[in-house]
């Protein structure tokens, strides 16, 4: 693969990085030719898409069709208050053109399903899913599914949040194909079984912590270092601090 030319002053941005082993030139090289895209600019997707901005990823593509209002401003922290009423997608390429002028945004506003989410993926390297219902996730594991593409996908309910990898396209060390989304949830809950934020509340910090590490297995994919959660679930309270992990695999008659 030809080397990747940085911009003037890129190099000293990403100098910890550099230095860091598990990235170095090469692994910074890598997030700059990436292409990620970000299913929603609300309280996942602000901390994702701001954190792969300042690690330099160049292009960064983010679905959404919300408006910003003021109570988002309590976890969603893409935008500010003078942001209120405008599309996220538009707040949203502010900051980041603000925090990086080297990222690319590539706006889609729109709400992804199976019957658009063909289109919108095309292109990318990878996804990440910070949307907050279960029928865009179950789109989204298809889709990512049948584009070949790894998906790290977020979930977050009041205090608490699970986060996994999905790379169904490709075989664990045993040979097995990875698991699917429906080898973790085999079907969606009733949908009056879970409330929204709207309805139970959460704490604003609750979407940074899992937005975050959404954004470190991304990175760790592009760079290639470290065990990404490919058949693991890490589960997450915050009340009680308890970060615990389960494996689960793809039954073997499939």
């Amino acid at each position: 693969m030809s080397e990747t030319i940085f911009e003037p002053g890129e190099v000293e941005r990403y100098a910890r990085h550099i230095v860091l082993p598990e990235v170095g030139g090469a692994g910074q090289q890598a997030l700059k030719r990436a292409k990620i895209l970000v299913i929603g600019a609300g309280g996942l997707g602000s901390p994702v898409v701001l954190y792969l901005a300042a690690a330099g990823v160049g292009t960064i593509g983010i679905a959404d069709d919300d408006v910003v209002s003021l109570s988002n401003l309590q976890r969603q922290v893409l935008h500010g208050t003078g942001d209120v009423g405008r599309p996220k997608l538009d707040s949203a390429a502010d900051a980041v053109r603000a925090l990086n002028p080297h990222v690319r945004i590539v706006p889609h506003p729109l709400r992804i399903d199976l019957e658009n989410g063909p289109e919108v993926i095309r292109g990318y390297d990878l996804a990440i899913d910070g949307s907050d219902n279960f029928a865009t996730r179950y789109a989204m594991a298809d889709l990512c599914e049948a584009a070949g593409i790894p998906l790290v996908t977020a979930a977050v309910q009041r205090l608490s949040g699970s986060l996994t990898v999905l790379a169904p396209h490709l075989q664990d060390g045993d040979g097995r194909p990875n698991p699917r989304y429906r080898d973790l949830f085999p079907e969606a809950p009733p949908a009056d079984l879970v409330p929204t934020c709207a309805e139970a509340g959460i704490l604003g910090v609750t979407t940074g912590v899992l937005g975050t590490l959404a954004a470190t297995e991304a990175i760790k994919l592009v760079c290639r270092f470290g065990e990404p959660l490919i058949g693991r679930l890490l589960m997450i309270d915050l009340a009680t601090m308890r970060f615990e992990t389960i494996r689960y695999r793809r039954p073997k008659a499939d």
